[in-house]
């Protein structure tokens, strides 16, 4: 049985053709990254890069998708294993810091980006990049409990709200789950519809914004 039976009631064949036909580039496998992508692969997903150059370490566990069995190993390679046990998926990965460099080879023939980096730098260089290729991209972002999912038109990139370490930043994982769900149906939205939508959520209220 499928692991996306339920994906493929619901949406239909033709729907889950399109999305395994899409190739998706993810930028960041942490808090963000690493459920959006175990859920993109639930979903149906077939074709899948995601990029981080970090190791698993404890104080991932209570937001990342990752087990204490998995500290120390490189977050890509966790990843990979979990997508192809879950679903016999082989995602590509990229276990290096993405830059100015390698961005064209890594992000080039993506049909879609996510930018599910934790710093301004790295969310602004792939906006960049992306602007000027004109690369569909979607970012997903939290603050406090605030979160947003946002196509690159009209994005700003937030400032770094603190220094030291992001994954010291306080991330109810709610919050967190929250914006991966909305972020994946923004994007599957996008693929088999052909619209772009934004949302902002909040906890406290769990209240849902939406703009096109």
């Amino acid at each position: 049985m499928a692991a996306n039976l339920h994906e493929v009631l619901y949406r239909g064949e033709e729907a889950m053709q399109k999305l395994e036909a899409m190739r998706f580039v993810v930028c960041g496998a942490g808090a963000l990254g690493s459920q959006l992508v175990d859920n993109l692969v639930r979903h149906g997903a077939q074709r899948l890069v995601v990029i981080d150059r970090d190791r698993v370490e404890e104080h991932n566990i209570g937001t990342q998708v990752y087990d204490r069995t998995e500290i120390g190993a490189w977050k890509v390679e966790a990843l990979h294993a979990r997508c192809f046990h879950a679903t016999n998926v082989e995602i590509e990965t990229v276990a290096k810091k993405l830059n100015e460099r390698n961005i064209a080879k890594y992000l080039r023939g993506a049909g879609v980006v996510f930018d599910c980096f934790d710093n301004s730098a790295s969310r602004r260089l792939v906006t960049e990049f992306c602007d000027s290729n004109s690369l569909p991209c979607l970012h997903l972002g939290v603050n406090a409990d605030y979160g947003e999912v946002h196509w690159n038109a009209g994005y700003r990139v937030p400032q770094d709200v603190m220094e030291g370490n992001a994954c010291d930043y306080p991330l109810a994982r709610n919050l967190l789950l929250f914006v991966v769900a909305i972020g994946s149906e923004a994007v599957l939205r996008w693929v088999l519809h052909g619209e772009m939508e934004n949302y902002s959520f909040t906890l406290g209220d769990l209240s849902i914004n939406r703009e096109k």
